[in-house]
């Protein structure tokens, strides 16, 4: 990350510790421990105080209008944080809303994950790679990773149809923008990073949501990746078409997934 962009965040976050954790062409991702207007000593009761957040940053983009790059980085950071509000209110799993500051691109957000013992965030994507490792070092591993694999998996199913149901798209669904949550009994997937969602009524907007995963999963995953494909999609049927006036909706995502599939397989084949 270029130092003009570190001292932009720093600029708009005087004083706030920022650790690096990513950066995209859209936005850059910090790590901090300081929330964004209470402390220990001094907060409601019914707030918890965490230990971490994180911090979205939308830095301006020099090769636009500069009236035009505050326009878009207030409206598009705005946008996202109404998304994850109502997320929030619908109880579907994404990171929770603490703070915006809309005019210079940020968004205060919860942290989540856990570190896995290869010391690696838990991402879908760091966690199946960490259990195929053991797998492969331990061939007696195998019935126990499918049990755990499948349950996380059809989770993330789960959770993608009530996103769906909402008529709300991700827009960039991969291994990566799904973090698990250490809960008692289970993982919880939660997905993140909103930064290019829509909403959308259209079929063919969910089925290349669930593609993109498909695409993502077979590509860091190859070996394993149908199985794992096959129960993300069982979980997705599960709510997506589990009632009766839903099963026509799951009908036609299932039908255009097919197509989008075999539109990339032509665009394979012709490179």
């Amino acid at each position: 990350m270029s130092s003009a962009i570190l001292a932009q965040a720093h600029s708009y976050l005087s004083g706030i510790p920022l650790e690096v954790i990513s950066q995209g062409a859209e936005a850059v991702v910090f790590l901090t421990t300081v929330h964004p207007y209470l402390s220990e000593s001094m907060h409601p009761s019914d707030i918890q105080i965490s230990s971490k957040y994180i911090i979205k940053y939308r830095p301006s983009k020099t090769y636009r209008h500069e009236i035009l790059d505050k326009q878009l980085t207030k409206s598009r950071t705005a946008a996202e944080a109404r998304l994850l509000s109502k997320l929030y209110s619908l109880k579907i799993p994404a990171p929770k809303l603490i703070a915006l500051d809309a005019p210079h691109g940020i968004i205060w957000m919860e942290f989540l994950g856990f570190q896995l013992p290869n010391g690696h965030i838990s991402s879908l994507k760091n966690w199946l790679w960490y259990l195929e490792r053991q797998q492969e070092a331990d061939t007696t591993a195998t019935i126990a990773l499918s049990d755990t694999v499948k349950q996380v998996l059809t989770l993330v199913g789960q959770a993608i149809a009530k996103l769906h149901l909402q008529d709300i798209v991700h827009g960039d669904l991969t291994s990566s923008n799904i973090l698990l949550e250490q809960n008692i009994e289970e993982l919880q997937p939660t997905l993140i990073d909103f930064g290019l969602s829509s909403y959308s009524p259209l079929a063919e907007d969910k089925a290349v949501d669930l593609y993109v995963l498909e695409r993502a999963l077979t590509s860091t995953h190859p070996v394993y990746s149908e199985k794992y494909n096959d129960w993300l999609l069982q979980g997705y049927e599960e709510t997506y078409g589990g009632k009766t006036n839903n099963k026509r909706k799951y009908a036609e995502v299932s039908k255009r997934l097919e197509d989008v599939r075999l539109r990339g397989r032509k665009r394979s084949m012709l490179g």
